[in-house]
C-alpha cells in the first residue's frame, strides 16, 4: 500500500504543479479557473488518498479523507461563484476568443 500511496502522491504533486502554470500561463481569468480547479481539485485529492492509503485508517487518515470530500464539494462550488462574479463584472474574455456561448444564449 505504502508503493500505491507514493504513485498517487507523486501524479497529484504533478497534477498541482500543472495546475500552477496554467495559473500563470493562461491568458484570462476563465482559463486560469479552469486550470486551477480542475487540477489542483484532482492533484489535491490524489495527494490526500494517497497520504490516506499510507496512514490507513488512522484518525489521521480520516482526516485526510473528509478533507478530500470537502475539498471535492467547495473547490468547483467557489471556482463556479468567482467566474460568475467574474461575468457579471464584466470582466473581458481573451481578445483571441473566437466565440462567447453567453452572449449568443442572451441574444
Amino acid at each position: 500500500m505504502n508503493n500505491i500511496g507514493i504513485v498517487l502522491i507523486g501524479i497529484g504533486l504533478a497534477c498541482d504543479v500543472l495546475g500552477c502554470v496554467g495559473l500563470l500561463r493562461f491568458p484570462d481569468i476563465y482559463s486560469r479557473l479552469q486550470a486551477s480547479t480542475k487540477c489542483v481539485t484532482f492533484g489535491t485529492s490524489c495527494i490526500l488518498l494517497g497520504t490516506t492509503l499510507m496512514l490507513g485508517l488512522t484518525a489521521a487518515g480520516v482526516k485526510c479523507i473528509l478533507a478530500m470530500i470537502l475539498l471535492l464539494v467547495t473547490a468547483p462550488t467557489s471556482s463556479h461563484a468567482i467566474a460568475r462574479a467574474a461575468r457579471r463584472a464584466q470582466v473581458p474574455l481573451w481578445k483571441q476568443e473566437k466565440s462567447d456561448e453567453r452572449k449568443r444564449k442572451l441574444s
